[in-house]
């Protein structure tokens, strides 16, 4: 796969694309607007998309939430199912922490999803001793 995938930092992508990566990530629900992507890329302090030079498509994506100053949140890494196992996943995070630590951001964080461990610990990322992640629910209100 060397050569086949660059990576890029983008403002703007075709947003169905981007739902079809969402899709394959299992994190698009029906409801969800499409039209509302163009505004997520652009929410994003950073936003990844691994194209596939032969077909230009994108093949997988990533971001990072940050104020630009100080912490950065990754989320939203999927690499489609046919291309997995191929380090494009570790080039979008790579490309990512990079974005990141150019802007001065050094304390970069994820929530990894069940079973996912075994892809991040090589890249440098560790459990968080003695922290909780924790998520709203809608059940009270704030």
């Amino acid at each position: 796969m060397e050569g086949a995938v660059v990576i890029r930092i983008v403002d703007a992508w075709d947003q169905e694309e981007i739902v079809h990566l969402y899709r394959a990530g299992g994190w698009w629900k029906d409801e969800y607007d499409p039209g509302s992507v163009p505004d997520l890329i652009r929410g994003s302090f950073a936003f990844a998309v691994a194209i596939d030079k032969k077909t230009g498509h994108a093949i997988g994506m990533g971001r990072v939430l940050s104020d630009g100053i100080s912490d950065g949140y990754i989320q939203d890494l999927v690499v489609l199912p046919e291309f997995r196992k191929k380090g494009i996943g570790k080039e979008i995070v790579g490309a990512l922490f990079g974005h990141c630590t150019r802007a001065g951001i050094s304390w970069i964080g994820l929530i990894a999803e069940p079973g996912t461990e075994s892809f991040y610990q090589p890249l440098g990322f560790r459990p968080m001793k003695g922290y909780v992640p924790l998520l709203w629910t809608s059940d009270r209100p704030c």
